[in-house]
C-alpha cells in the first residue's frame, strides 16, 4: 500500500494531539437495523477515534458471551452482509474522516466471494478488516488482494504470540496492530495492567505500526490505565453489553439504547482524554 488511509491519517492526527485513539465496538444490525444506523451515526460525535463494526457470524468463537449474543439479535433481526456495507456506505453521506474496520471472521466474506466483498468493502467507505480466523500463512486468500485493493489489513497478536511468531504477524499487517491484552475470549476477564505494558512495549521495539489494546477493558478509569504506552484502546463487550442492557423485556430497543451507547462512549473519551 503506498496511498495513506483514513486510519493511517486518525493516527497520525492523535500522535500529534498526544493522545491515544478510543476504538469502539458495535455489531451491525444490533439489536435492529435501524438502532444499529443510529448507534453508529453518533459513535464519532461521542469520541470514537475509529469505529470496528462487527460483521454477524452464528458462531464467533473468539467471542464471549456479550458479543455472541450481539450477533444472534442482529442475525435473527435479518442482517446480511449486504445490509452491513450499506450501513458503511450511509454512514460515510454524512462522515468522511471516521475510519472503519470491519471485524469478524470469514465465513461470511467467504460466502459473499472474497473479490465481491473486498470491492464492495471498498466502494463503500471501508477502511480495514479484521478477520480473526485468517492466519498469516493463508494472506493470499485475503489479505493480500485486500492490501492490492487499498484496504488495511489488522493483525491481532496475543499473549502468546512469541518472538519466533510476531513478525509473521506483522509481515502484512497495517494500519495498526491490535493487542489482546488476555488469554481467553472477548470480555471474560479483566487484563493485568503491567503484564500489558510489557507486551506492548516489546511489541512496539518491533514495528512502526500504532498498537492499541483490547479485550476486557470495560471502563475509563480501566482504559486510561492501560493504555499507557500504547496508541489506543478497544471497548467493545462493554458496548455491546450497554445495548443489551437497554432492551425491553422483548429483546426490542428502547428510545435509551443508542443515548446509553453514546453517553458511554462520551464517558470514555473523556477519560481518555483527561490527562
Amino acid at each position: 500500500m503506498t496511498k495513506p488511509t483514513r486510519i493511517d491519517a486518525r493516527f497520525a492526527a492523535l500522535k500529534e494531539e498526544k493522545r491515544p485513539a478510543l476504538i469502539t465496538f458495535i455489531t451491525a444490525g444490533d439489536p435492529d437495523l435501524e438502532t444499529s444506523a443510529a448507534i453508529l451515526a453518533g459513535l464519532s460525535k461521542a469520541g470514537a477515534d475509529v469505529i470496528e463494526l462487527g460483521m454477524p457470524f452464528s458462531d464467533p468463537m473468539a467471542d464471549g458471551p456479550s458479543i455472541q449474543a450481539s450477533s444472534q439479535r442482529a442475525l435473527k433481526a435479518g442482517q446480511t452482509m449486504v445490509k452491513t456495507l450499506k450501513m458503511v456506505r450511509d454512514f460515510r453521506a454524512h462522515d468522511t474522516t471516521t475510519p472503519i474496520v470491519l471485524m469478524g471472521y470469514y465465513n461470511p466474506i467467504y460466502v459473499y466471494g472474497n473479490d465481491r466483498f473486498i470491492a464492495d468493502a471498498r466502494a463503500a467507505g471501508v477502511d480495514g478488516l479484521i478477520v480473526v480466523d485468517v492466519p498469516p500463512e493463508a494472506d493470499e486468500e485475503l489479505c493480500l488482494p485486500a492490501l492490492k485493493a487499498g484496504l488495511n489489513f489488522i493483525r491481532l497478536a496475543t499473549p502468546t504470540t512469541d518472538k519466533a511468531r510476531l513478525p509473521a504477524v506483522l509481515k502484512n499487517t497495517s494500519g495498526f496492530l491490535y493487542y489482546v491484552s488476555i488469554t481467553g475470549i472477548t470480555g471474560a476477564a479483566s487484563p493485568v495492567v503491567n503484564d500489558v505494558h510489557e507486551q506492548v512495549a516489546a511489541i512496539k521495539s518491533e514495528t512502526a505500526l500504532p498498537v492499541v489494546v483490547g479485550f476486557g477493558v470495560r471502563s475509563g478509569e480501566q482504559a486510561r490505565a492501560i493504555v499507557r504506552g500504547a496508541d489506543g484502546v478497544v471497548v467493545g463487550s462493554a458496548v455491546v453489553s450497554t445495548i443489551e442492557k437497554s432492551l425491553n423485556s422483548k429483546g426490542q430497543a428502547t428510545a435509551a439504547t443508542p443515548k446509553n451507547v453514546h453517553k458511554l462512549v462520551q464517558q470514555l473519551s473523556s477519560a481518555l482524554r483527561a490527562d
